[in-house]
């Protein structure tokens, strides 16, 4: 017989990128009680990972738990950006309502209604929180009428149209029920979980039911699945039965080896679990995404959301220049294998395919973000290895049409720029769809663009709109296919000589365009060593020294000035690099060179 437990509630946190979920998450945890008092903590304790830190931004959806009057709030901060949103999308399986952060001065972002229309879709209830009031040009009253619109644009029900709107300031600590009179602390917001999200029902009695909707990923026990208890208990060393909604002759008996609930930031080790617990269980080899474990006498997959198709794919190769094995740990095909097949333990939104060499892998993902995070990671790991440009996935249509992927741009800039970014994004097969004036003083643009024109934009962006320009993209549907597109105007410097790079040969290299290289540099033929201010690619001598006579000084040399280099980030390195070209990838170097180093063969080829 169904029941309620009314001593849990289970919700999770979803915004747009930079709203304050991890902040808030940080307060709920600190006025809970979670850290002792004069404890240090970490700012954004939930974002573990470095690149997290350092970015900013949450990449994997995250576990903990605080208690309030008693009851235990398990609480689920997932990522904003939609190249992660697969990690959104199952965790919402989880809970039974969601806390949506809306920031008081941008208002509801494309992001904001990615992630609500999923939590929509799945009948749960709303709590609004418009977070950062206390900013000098925050507008909250605008905001919760956004937010209303939004709501009757997904087309939401009455229930979830009367939803409560509470004001906080995550980093003061701070929540209220009225936007005129701020708070003490982040009470209101406690009360109005308890009060509003529902508390997790199921049948107590019934067969264990556990639907595994996160993995975790440990080097000392493997694989770690995390789900909710829908229905009955689960035990240790109780043997259950894995089966999948999506592949029905999927069954296997395995035994429960460790359970783990979550109390603040920590797992702690339990012995059973009650229905309507999110629990992390161990010690199962086999355990994906979207498995449930059920008893074995009542065997019934609960249904899950497909994970969303990769969009975007690279092939990682194994780095063959004259540089190689000098700056990294791992360098072998062997290594470079293994690394990325563990990836797949964790992230399921990747796809890893091995080619007809044995020394190259197309690895497909999100978008480019998905995959420079990956890239990142390894880097720092000690892996050494080379990526090709980024290319879409196309699909076929039942008539044998050529579809690709199509992405919604929402753009945000200053009104003097908008008219560069309409034109350069039309260059790219961009449509505009809507031009609205958004507030003091910028223009907000909406364009259909395929995902392909998207390679390598996000820099020019940058520049054109002088850093104020504001973009974020969703993958919208696989569309007809719209022509090409030419993504580089201009050409690669290239060096056709191995050794050391000389003041002398960069300063008559530098009236050829921009190097990305300075003196004393190793290059070797075939490097690309700056950008062609020419459509075409141009081979020049870097390291080409002066002729001494017995009237010309090698001292003369030190009257040369050179421009400073351009040096390139990952992200900058992979919007740049051309179709004919890899990106070298070390620990300490990143350099961009040609695919076929020998000029003749590269003449030949391109012939």
């Amino acid at each position: 017989m169904k029941q309620t437990r009314e001593d849990v509630r289970n919700v999770a946190i979803i915004a747009h990128v930079d709203h304050g979920k991890t902040t808030l998450v940080d307060e709920l945890l600190k006025q809970s009680g979670v850290f002792r008092a004069h404890q240090e903590v970490a700012e954004r304790v939930m974002d573990s990972g470095d690149i997290e830190r350092e970015r900013g931004i949450t990449i994997l959806a995250k576990n903990t738990a605080v208690t309030y009057k008693n009851t235990k709030i398990n609480i689920i901060d997932t990522p904003g950006h939609a190249d992660f949103g697969g990690e959104v999308e199952r965790v919402l399986k989880m809970v039974n309502g969601v806390i949506l952060v809306v920031d008081a001065f941008e208002g509801a972002m494309p992001q904001t209604k990615f992630v609500l229309r999923k939590a929509l879709e799945l009948k749960l209830p709303v709590v609004v929180c418009v977070n950062k009031i206390d900013r000098p040009e925050a507008r909250p009253a605008a905001v919760v009428d956004e937010v209303l619109e939004l709501f009757l644009d997904l087309e939401a029900d009455d229930a979830q149209l009367d939803c409560p709107f509470v004001f906080a300031s995550a980093k003061a600590g701070i929540a209220s029920l009225n936007m005129d009179t701020p708070g003490k602390d982040m009470v209101p917001l406690f009360e109005t979980i308890l009060d509003y999200i529902p508390a997790p029902s199921g049948d107590p009695d019934a067969g264990t039911q556990v639907l595994i909707s996160t993995i975790d990923y440990n080097e000392y026990v493997g694989r770690i699945g995390v789900g909710k208890v829908d229905n009955g208990t689960i035990s240790v060393n109780q043997e259950v039965v894995i089966v999948n909604a999506h592949e029905p002759e999927k069954q296997k008996k395995v035994k429960v080896s460790k359970l783990y609930e979550f109390d603040g930031l920590n797992k702690v080790e339990v012995r059973e679990a009650r229905m309507g617990s999110i629990v992390a269980i161990s010690g199962i080899t086999d355990i994906h995404i979207g498995d449930t474990l059920c008893h074995p006498e009542a065997i019934a997959p609960i249904p899950f959301q497909k994970i969303s198709e990769p969009t975007i794919a690279m092939h990682f190769v194994v780095n063959d220049s004259p540089l190689a094995g000098k700056e990294g740990k791992y360098v072998t095909s062997r290594h470079l294998r293994d690394r990325l097949f563990r990836e797949l333990n964790t992230d399921v939104s990747l796809r890893v395919e091995e080619t007809d060499s044995a020394d190259s892998f197309k690895v497909s993902g999100r978008g480019e973000l998905h995959l420079s995070v990956l890239i990142e990671n390894m880097r720092r790991e000690g892996f050494e290895f080379a990526v090709s440009k980024a290319e879409v996935l196309y699909h076929t249509d039942d008539r044998g049409h050529k579809l690709e992927p199509m992405e919604l741009a929402y753009i945000d800039v200053p009104d003097e720029f908008s008219g560069t970014v309409i034109e350069k994004l039309s260059q790219r097969k961009g449509e505009l769809r809507n031009m609205g004036m958004g507030t003091g003083g910028y223009t907000r643009l909406e364009f259909s663009i395929p995902a392909r024109g998207l390679i390598g934009y996000r820099g020019e962006f940058m520049t054109d709109t002088k850093g104020n320009g504001i973009m974020n993209t969703i993958f919208d549907d696989y569309g007809p296919y719209k022509g090409d597109i030419q993504y580089r105007k201009q050409g690669s410097l290239i060096a056709f000589e191995a050794g050391d790079a000389v003041t002398y040969g960069l300063y008559n290299a530098q009236d050829r365009g921009t190097l990305f290289i300075g003196p004393g540099e190793k290059v070797y033929s075939g490097m690309v060593v700056g950008q062609s201010a020419k459509p075409e690619d141009i081979e020049i001598n870097v390291c080409k020294k002066k002729q001494l006579t017995n009237t010309r000084s090698s001292s003369a040399d030190e009257a040369l000035r050179l421009t400073p280099k351009k040096v390139l980030s990952l992200e900058q390195a992979l919007e740049f690099i051309d179709t004919d070209e890899l990106l070298e990838v070390t620990p300490t170097s990143l350099r961009i060179r040609k695919k076929i180093l020998d000029p003749t063969m590269r003449k030949r080829a391109n012939r």
